[in-house]
């Protein structure tokens, strides 16, 4: 049986005056999987976030959830659907507990044992029971999740949650989406300034550029696109033989020296071709190391930006 998509994006489009924010994005995100925003400042990522759910007028296109037009079925699509825009909002002088029995209140099938299940999940058992005004901002983090998953969403979307958190409750929120998504079947919705907790955090990216969705990749795809240069670092001697040999037999390739070490950037294809050429001149090669570029440096080249979300 073919599995829908969760949410499906279609043509999404928001203009001020002239100016164009979110320019023509359509994508899916499927059940069970982390999916980030990436994009430098500005790109369209919280714009994107919110009229996914209406807090944004769109100009154009369509949103659907578990396969409801969001223009037409508004309130039933929502009942899909649990947002945290900033920080969770919640009452600092009732407890932990308190709040989630007032929001239980206000939702239809939400009873005792969902709380109580809920408590556990987001690891509260100790301090449910204090006033929210004695949490930390991890711990609030937390339990504006159990607010949000009290209706059992199957879509979560977070704009910017691990903001103002410590190392400590950035693993936290990390390790407690993963667990909804691969546990509940929740579609969780991310978008984040650090990108290496993206990179832990997330199954899928979308990628933003002005707007613009530049293209949609796994993690893995983003770090190790095949076909994509490496750094590959020689141990020779002797060195200025060396140099001058890569200049001349591969004169489009960019290199950097030092003492005893060359370091050129290519395809790994022709990482055995420098080899041949180094030792038939009687080059000495004491290493070869190659390293792919990392995820930050191949996120800049597609966006084309020296800054990181």
């Amino acid at each position: 049986m073919t599995q829908h998509p969760a949410v499906q994006i279609r043509h999404l489009t928001k203009r001020i005056g002239k100016k164009t924010i979110v320019d023509d994005l359509s994508f899916d995100i499927q059940p069970g999987e982390v999916f980030g925003f990436l994009g430098p400042n500005g790109a369209g990522k919280t714009t994107t976030i919110r009229m996914m759910v209406n807090l944004v007028s769109r100009t154009k296109g369509e949103v659907f959830i578990q396969g409801i037009d969001l223009s037409k079925h508004f309130s039933e699509a929502m009942k899909h659907v649990g947002v945290i825009v900033e920080n969770p909002e919640l009452y600092k002088f009732l407890t932990g507990y308190q709040n989630l029995k007032h929001f239980a209140n206000m939702s239809l099938g939400v009873d005792k044992q969902r709380i109580d299940e809920l408590v556990k999940i987001v690891g509260l058992e100790g301090r449910i029971h204090d006033r929210v005004r004695t949490y930390s901002l991890g711990m609030r983090q937390r339990l504006g999740l159990a607010v949000v998953l009290l209706r059992r969403p199957s879509v979560l979307l977070l704009d910017e949650p691990t903001n103002g958190l410590d190392p400590a409750g950035i693993r936290e929120l990390r390790d407690y989406l993963r667990l909804l998504a691969n546990n509940e079947g929740i579609a969780v919705v991310v978008s984040s300034h650090l990108l290496a907790e993206m990179e832990l955090m997330c199954d899928r990216v979308a990628i933003i550029q002005n707007g613009k969705l530049i293209d949609v990749r796994t993690l893995k795809e983003l770090a190790t696109d095949t076909g994509e240069e490496v750094a590959v670092t020689f141990e020779v001697e002797p060195m200025d033989r060396a140099v001058h040999l890569i200049q001349q037999q591969f004169p489009d390739m960019r290199l950097t020296s030092s003492e005893k070490q060359v370091v050129v950037a290519t395809q790994r294809e022709v990482i055995p071709d420098i080899v041949a050429a180094l030792a038939a001149e009687q080059v000495r090669i004491f290493g070869v190391t190659a390293t792919n570029k990392s995820l930050e440096d191949s996120f800049l080249e597609l966006t084309g930006g020296n800054q990181i979300v």
